[in-house]
């Protein structure tokens, strides 16, 4: 019989953990919001759903596993309504559900690492409501034992996004802020780290999914640009430069991220284990 996964918020992460199910005789129905996006998913082989205007209840009850790409605000994971919980605490056929957090719960650690078993206190709104959408979800795995395993994702590369893509349209800035590092991932190993997961379901439990290599940013789109042979930007002070709100919120924490819990426990080996190689992919 064929296995079913329910795909909310069908976004880059979930399209491309697509595939490796598929290849699995697993089918996929994805949620997204408009129609012009539905057509697209439906040519990946994916069935698409209009969401929130679809009927999301009725998908849970079929799902044998559940993927939440979708982001929380004020009010909480949009898909922890109550009459969603109360299907998804009677979904007759749940072996598996991820939910895809971030590293950014962590706070600010200035440069220390950090491991899944380190206290979570955001440093910003985001990060909170993030916090708050997985002790949501956990609950439900104490209190109904659902099999919930949260992700904790750090920033993503993928096609068309990330520093290649920065470099090429322009975008990119080296803002230099003393001792600040950050954590990345490549989307193929996302959907590997899924994967294995799934294939291993352990209810409750919570990965940091990045790569090896922490860096400084301005390092990462300084090797970009030689990469592309291009001009490398100017460095800007952080005090200094000129910055949105949210894009200055990206700077708020500084911290590595450890990976050892997807390498040891679930035998996961990165394609991409640090920035050059991604960077290096991406090219190619």
């Amino acid at each position: 019989m064929t296995k079913h996964l329910l795909s909310i918020g069908h976004g880059l992460s979930a399209r491309t953990f697509s595939p490796l199910l598929q290849a699995q005789g697993w089918s996929i129905t994805g949620t997204t919001r408009s129609a012009e996006k539905a057509e697209i998913i439906a040519k990946t082989g994916v069935t698409p759903l209009i969401w929130p205007t679809g009927d999301l209840d009725a998908a849970i009850a079929q799902a044998d596993a559940i993927l939440i790409s979708s982001g929380p605000s004020a009010e909480g994971c949009p898909v922890l309504t109550t009459s969603t919980k109360a299907i998804i605490k009677r979904a007759p056929h749940l072996t598996w559900v991820g939910y895809l957090s971030t590293t950014g719960v962590y706070g600010d650690h200035q440069g220390g690492w950090v491991t899944e078993d380190t206290k979570i206190e955001p440093a910003t709104r985001r990060g909170q409501w993030r916090k708050d959408a997985e002790n949501a979800w956990l609950k439900l795995a104490t209190d109904h034992g659902l099999p919930v395993h949260i992700f904790r994702l750090a920033g993503i590369y993928g096609p068309g996004r990330g520093p290649i893509a920065k470099i090429l349209n322009g975008t990119a800035r080296r803002i230099i802020k003393k001792n600040q590092v950050f954590s990345r991932i490549h989307v193929d190993d996302i959907a590997q780290v899924l994967l294995a997961s799934l294939n291993a379901p352990n209810p409750g439990r919570v990965y940091n999914v990045c790569d090896n290599d922490p860096a400084p940013p301005q390092d990462v789109l300084a090797h970009a640009a030689r990469l592309l042979g291009r001009d490398v930007p100017p460095e800007e002070d952080f005090e200094t430069a000129e910055m949105t709100p949210m894009a200055r919120s990206f700077y708020a924490t500084s911290k590595r991220v450890s990976n050892k819990r997807i390498t040891s426990e679930l035998g996961v080996t990165l394609k991409y284990p640090d920035y050059k190689s991604c960077l290096q992919a991406l090219m190619d």
